[in-house]
């Protein structure tokens, strides 16, 4: 079975150097219809921003940008 190519880090190719919460935007790319934040395997991120991306995330619902759970 072939293996499959490695996805690359979005945000390492567009030269992001801090991932801000307030860019509710780019955060609903790392997000399910649940609202559960993505893992590395699925989004391709690297360490480094896959933290930054989880740390924005989590800011983002203190502040009410983003929701905790979806509406019914």
């Amino acid at each position: 079975m072939p293996r499959r190519k490695r996805k690359k880090c979005r945000l390492c190719e567009r030269k992001v150097e801090y991932v801000d919460y307030k860019k509710v935007g780019l955060l609903k790319e790392f997000v399910n219809e649940k609202w559960k934040i993505l893992p590395r395997r699925v989004t391709g991120n690297c360490a480094k921003h896959q933290r930054m991306v989880t740390t924005a995330i989590k800011r983002a619902r203190i502040m009410g940008l983003l929701p905790f759970v979806p509406e019914l």
